[in-house]
């Protein structure tokens, strides 16, 4: 019995290792691949600053090298790519000091390199088709940060997470957002200005109910607990408390571990009620008063509705509220051009 203990031990740590070698291998083969790209895009820029009309020249340079490589490489150098790398050291080369470049040896230049560009090549490509500095830094913190796939990355760009979570931030928290990323301190920083839930293909034009949305929630959780955003842990749903004789249940419990505190979900179908506002109250108060320990912070309680009726929750709501939280869902991908003129 103990030899096997030994053996299987000896497995899974032979297991272990081999498993981290070969993620490391992959990462430095991606690294080494947009380290050669970026290079290849500096020398581009670099020789036709130093040629003549630049328009003309520009194209005339990539159309022959696209030529030669391909004849000597093969596939991967087409007109398209060899642009896209020429794009990439325009966009990034203030990140990263060229003086590595000059008068470090390759070997130096490529591990300071790795520090800062840490995700593939595909993500890359889709960070360069966002324009604004300050939201394709945004993105590319949050991807490292959340190893988000290419796939999650193409989604949280097209479902706006920049505006969303920018419209809920002052100047200042602005312009952390491209410096550090979404960082979570307080209630307020895991909010977003409403919900894009189009995941869960739901069609608004026929109707579904409260149960119906619930169901298909728990179907694609995962990606629902991306949408919320940063520390979620799912609890667990319909939970039950009674008092009185009354039964009642809570839609979907969540445990943030940034903010050391359950989070309420009540889905509600259609316009906000001063109702629905009282019964999120009641179901916080018993979970602070029955659920929480004296470790944890305060219960959060946020009200996913079609329509948010901000009238009624600012006058059924204290002023200094911290605690309940009305904010509308679509089940569709937002207009990027309407949320950033709301940010303008």
């Amino acid at each position: 019995m103990a030899k096997n203990k030994i053996e299987v031990s000896l497995f899974e740590s032979i297991k272990s290792l081999i498993e981290k070698s070969r993620k490391q291998v992959v990462q430095n083969v991606n690294t080494a691949m947009v380290f050669t790209y970026f290079q290849i895009g500096r020398m581009i820029v670099k020789k036709q600053q130093g040629g003549k009309e630049r328009a003309i020249y520009a194209e005339e340079t990539i159309t022959t090298l696209s030529e030669q490589l391909t004849a000597e490489y093969g596939k991967g150098y087409s007109t398209s790519n060899l642009e896209y790398f020429r794009q990439f050291y325009i966009t990034y080369q203030h990140s990263i000091s060229q003086t590595v470049f000059g008068k470090s040896d390759l070997s130096e230049a490529f591990s300071r390199f790795a520090k800062y560009f840490t995700l593939s090549w595909s993500h890359y490509i889709q960070l360069l088709k966002v324009k604004r500095d300050e939201e394709r830094q945004f993105y590319q913190i949050e991807a490292h940060k959340n190893n988000w796939s290419l796939r999650e990355l193409q989604r949280q760009i097209n479902a706006a997470l920049y505006e969303r979570v920018a419209l809920s931030k002052d100047k200042k928290g602005l312009a952390k957002l491209a410096q550090e990323g979404q960082v979570i301190e307080v209630t307020t920083d895991v909010l977003k200005s409403h919900y894009v839930l189009e995941f869960l293909g739901l069609n608004e034009d026929h109707r579904y109910s409260e149960s119906d949305l619930e169901t298909a929630i728990i179907n694609k959780l995962e990606h629902f607990m991306l949408e919320l955003g940063k520390g979620f842990l799912f609890e667990g749903r319909q939970r039950h408390f009674s008092f009185d004789g009354d039964s009642f249940y809570v839609d979907l419990v969540f445990y943030n571990r940034l903010l050391k505190c359950f989070v309420l979900l009540d889905l509600k179908i259609g316009k906000l009620s001063h109702q629905d506002i009282g019964q999120m109250q009641m179901y916080l108060n018993y979970y602070d008063r029955k659920i929480k320990v004296s470790e944890e912070n305060s219960t959060i309680g946020i009200i996913p509705c079609e329509e948010e009726n901000k009238t009624v929750v600012e006058f059924t709501l204290p002023q200094d509220n911290k605690t309940i939280f009305a904010k509308e869902y679509q089940l569709y991908l937002p207009s990027k051009e309407d949320l950033k003129k709301q940010l303008q």
